[in-house]
């Protein structure tokens, strides 16, 4: 988020020196996602330590602490996992907020500058190891399960309304609305068709820009909020995609990915509904984002940009998920 939470920053460096046992040099808001109930600060530590912290609005769900957890107790050297609490379990409630303590890695995510040949390589391998988990009877019990019921369409149809009459977005509806409804359509007739086949841990989210390197360096991946139990291609939907990053597939690349994953191909009607649902469900968050009245000029213009640039791609007449 652009905007800063409404809490009391140094309370909040105060409940983290005492949680973590760290002497907290300073706290640094970072501006970084689009989840409108998470924040994120850098904690820089007296002895020259830094941290990432991450900062939600309500819980985390189960297993978006014991999956990442797991994966790296099992040598999945990319998954940047929450840093575990001296007295065991790894968050912490803060008022109405959960905080995670993450170590912090630099170099920036990969969404602007995309992946070096090695990368593509690595970003394969991970995947693929990912996808060939077994997951732990504890941890199957928490992981959700693919359904194919997306709420978007829903929230769409509610938020388009108040978007018609909002001053700020009534000539954007004006222009994007029917295309909006029909992605709507175009979902819903994907998920009739998708093939219900064998489910593996997904990440869910495993754009470019959760994509974390310090140049040429080892791929850390960040963002366990949401895994599923789902078809691969939930996730291979980032990769196969054009929308995610400023350097997306090509064929070279493809092969490259491939080298580390493993023979591939995936089911494009699978891919075709992810990508679609995943469009839709980012116009409604970025619509709500922006009727909310307590949002920030700077953070409606951001929303915005990425709210038309989505709309753009799937109002083409040549888009086809």
């Amino acid at each position: 988020m652009l905007d800063k939470p409404d809490v009391d920053e140094r309370l909040l460096a105060a409940e983290v020196a005492a949680a973590w046992g760290v002497d907290i040099a300073d706290l640094v808001f970072m501006p970084v996602g689009l989840d409108g109930n998470a924040w994120a600060y850098r904690v820089d530590t007296s002895d020259g330590e830094r941290y990432f912290l991450k900062l939600r609005r309500g819980e985390y769900t189960p297993a978006a602490v014991l999956l990442p957890g797991l994966l790296r107790a099992h040598g999945v050297r990319q998954v940047v996992a929450p840093i575990d609490l001296p007295d065991g379990g790894a968050g912490h409630g803060f008022g109405n907020h959960r905080l995670l303590l993450y170590p912090f890695h630099d170099g920036g995510s990969l969404w602007g500058r995309g992946l070096t040949e090695s990368q593509w390589i690595e970003y394969g391998e991970f995947l693929g190891r990912l996808h060939a988990v077994t997951p732990s009877a504890d941890l199957a019990a928490v992981l959700p399960v693919e359904t194919w019921r997306s709420s978007a369409g829903e929230r769409l149809r509610a938020l388009g309304e108040r978007a018609a009459a909002s001053q700020v977005l009534g000539a954007f509806w004006d222009r994007y609305g029917a295309a909006l409804r029909r992605l709507s359509a175009t979902v819903d007739d994907l998920a009739s068709r998708v093939t219900h086949g064998r489910h593996v841990v997904c990440h869910a989210d495993i754009h470019p820009g959760n994509l974390i390197a310090d140049g040429d360096g080892p791929l850390h991946v960040v963002d366990w909020d949401a895994p599923i139990l789902a078809p691969r291609e939930r996730d291979l939907m980032f990769v196969f995609s054009q929308d995610f990053g400023d350097h997306p597939i090509d064929a070279h690349r493809a092969e490259l990915f491939r080298r580390g994953y493993g023979p591939l191909e995936p089911d494009q009607t699978l891919l075709s509904y992810y990508r679609s649902e995943r469009h839709l469900d980012d116009v409604a968050v970025f619509l709500e984002s922006i009727l909310n009245s307590e949002a920030s000029a700077e953070s409606r213009a951001n929303d915005l940009h990425w709210l038309t640039r989505i709309a753009e791609t799937v109002a083409d007449p040549g888009y086809a998920p």
